[in-house]
């Protein structure tokens, strides 16, 4: 009888272990949840501060949108990082994984428009480093949220570079659409290699239409000259990017 009932109560603490466990990861995935939301949000401010850019105001604009980026790593990103370091973070990736992208997208653009040059993984992770317990194992940027996050930041390249064109910028315009390009010639290679690929399917078509779109504005400029720039922010549709529709 004994027996029995030290079973009993030894598969009681078993399941009580068990449902605790649960109760605190269901809790940790909530809080991930909100700071993957506040990093979205203000990832998407960076963002808009970016495309605030002109030729007059262009180092003052882009000092505020690194400045901002920075204010989202000390005061967002390090919530989630000491949420999560130390932990097999692998298991709340989908709970983490939209602000990560959205971090990564303004990380690059901002890096883009004051280098020229596209931010690596690696040099992102190392930013996130002394945010990190030295003692515990850090929270890092895997290579699939990276991927995806540059698949979105050609979306906002296409319109900086519409943007910049209405301006008069051809030159930083074609810069764009090379870049682009080559994110897009990579990532072709990338894609059919990943095993998550449905999100990255849809951003590959989403990034091929950005390409045309800014190939397309880039090559009228140079075919119809000046006069097409002031089309470009028009609403005039008798002058369409030779048949490509706009991009949400």
């Amino acid at each position: 009888m004994s027996t029995e009932t030290d079973t009993e109560s030894s598969m009681k603490d078993g399941f009580s272990k068990y449902a605790d466990y649960l109760n605190n990861l269901n809790d940790k995935r909530e809080r991930v949840v909100k700071a993957s939301r506040d990093i979205t949000m203000n990832s998407k401010k960076v963002i808009f501060q970016v495309h605030r850019m002109s030729k007059q105001n262009k180092e003052e604009v882009l000092d505020k949108a690194v400045k901002d980026l920075a204010a989202v790593t000390d005061q967002y990103l390090s919530r989630l990082v000491k949420e999560l370091q130390g932990t097999d973070f692998w298991k709340l990736r989908r709970a983490y994984s939209p602000g990560v992208q959205e971090y990564v997208e303004a990380a690059t653009l901002c890096n883009f428009c004051k280098t020229g040059t596209l931010l690596t993984l690696d040099e992102m992770n190392a930013t996130l480093l002394p945010l990190s317990d030295p003692s515990v194992e850090p929270l890092q940027i895997n290579i699939l949220d990276y991927i995806l996050g540059l698949a979105d930041l050609t979306g906002e390249l296409m319109r900086l570079a519409i943007g910049r064109i209405s301006e008069g910028e051809l030159d930083f315009a074609e810069k764009i659409c090379s870049f682009v390009r080559e994110i897009y010639r990579n990532l072709t290679l990338i894609a059919p290699e990943m095993d998550d690929s449905s999100d990255m399917k849809q951003k590959m078509e989403t990034m091929l239409q950005s390409v045309m779109k800014i190939e397309n504005a880039c090559f009228s400029v140079h075919v119809r000259g000046s006069e097409y720039i002031p089309l470009l922010g028009s609403a005039d549709t008798s002058y369409p990017l030779l048949g490509m529709p706009d991009i949400e």
